[in-house]
């Protein structure tokens, strides 16, 4: 990633959130909740799927690979945000900037890759049962992973290098709450078409691109389950699909409002809660969807709960000792 400072600007300046000081203190207390519920959830998550025998398959060996990176992506913006809600100056250096669009921008991309992964390895359950585990090999899983992370790290560095390569010497208020490719390049005082085409192509090839790999696997899937005998098979097809489609539609409809439209001068506050809702809730609606809503992992977590109130009840109790 080369990051080479031409300018006169050394840090930037966010709008944050809102204005409104009463409001601040809501929405700080609102975030950080949400953050300790998406760092413990996605956590717990991880270490279920580690240590549980039954869970040792390709679906949940990608989805802890997705939890690891809703951990890392909300870590991204939110302490930042947090940070910002309290204080007066809400100031990033030029480099920090970089570095948190960087990041974000690969492990949101990440995201959408596993996404489009986790429907291929439904495609090959349903439709090609009996050769799901020639197909789905731990080789292959390891190797899709890995795809995963080298091209949301590839396409991150490209458009860095290109976003934070231009000069910016003008304004330094970002109308935004985190640093991100269009409010950004408002300020450049280069040329941003480059830029502009850069982020739409990539955008939007990353986000067509997987979102086609997910609509056609489930449309094969949709063909094969209405093709089923038995209703409690139909059921339980449906059942493992429905949690991953719930986040496929969650996180890509915020990130095609936000981005698949044309360049504007106005950021809008639609614009904000839209990334709100990737940044922030998202992360947080992964591991509750898939624990909620997949009776394997409801199921592991009932037990574990059932578990820890019996170790508690064995525990000695302590004694209170009266005197008069």
């Amino acid at each position: 990633m080369a990051v080479t400072n031409q300018t006169k600007v050394t840090e930037f300046v966010f709008s944050g959130l809102t204005d409104n000081e009463k409001l601040k203190s809501f929405l700080f207390i609102l975030f950080l909740h949400i953050y300790i519920v998406t760092i413990v959830a996605n956590l717990g998550l991880v270490a279920i799927v580690r240590n549980t025998s039954n869970l040792q398959n390709p679906m949940y060996y990608f989805l802890s690979y997705l939890s690891l990176v809703d951990i890392f992506y909300s870590s991204t913006i939110t302490p930042k945000m947090l940070l910002d809600l309290k204080c007066m100056k809400k100031t990033i250096s030029f480099v920090g900037c970089a570095l948190q669009f960087f990041f974000y921008a690969a492990l949101g991309s990440i995201e959408t890759l596993l996404l489009s992964t986790m429907s291929y390895d439904r495609y090959v359950a349903i439709c090609h049962p009996l050769h799901y585990v020639s197909i789905m090999t731990k080789k292959k899983c390891r190797s899709l992973v890995i795809l995963s992370f080298s091209i949301g790290f590839l396409q991150s560095s490209v458009q860095t290098s290109c976003t934070f390569s231009l000069e910016f010497c003008g304004s330094n208020l970002i109308d935004h709450f985190y640093c991100d490719v269009p409010p950004v390049l408002k300020l450049s005082c280069s040329d941003t078409t480059v830029c502009d085409l850069v982020t739409v192509y990539i955008v939007g090839a990353l986000a067509m691109g997987s979102l086609m790999t997910i609509l056609v696997s489930y449309t094969l899937i949709i063909f094969s389950i209405t093709n089923m005998n038995s209703k409690e098979g139909r059921r339980k097809a449906f059942s493992t699909c429905s949690s991953h489609l719930m986040c496929v539609f969650l996180f890509y409809g915020t990130v095609l409002f936000t981005y698949m439209h044309p360049p504007s001068n106005v950021f809008t506050r639609r614009d904000k809660v839209a990334s709100v809702i990737y940044t922030a809730v998202t992360p947080m609606m992964n591991p509750l969807i898939y624990s909620l809503r997949n009776q394997s992992v409801k199921g592991i977590i009932i037990q574990t709960i059932h578990s820890l109130r019996d170790v508690s009840a064995e525990l000695p109790q302590p004694r209170v000792i009266c005197r008069r």
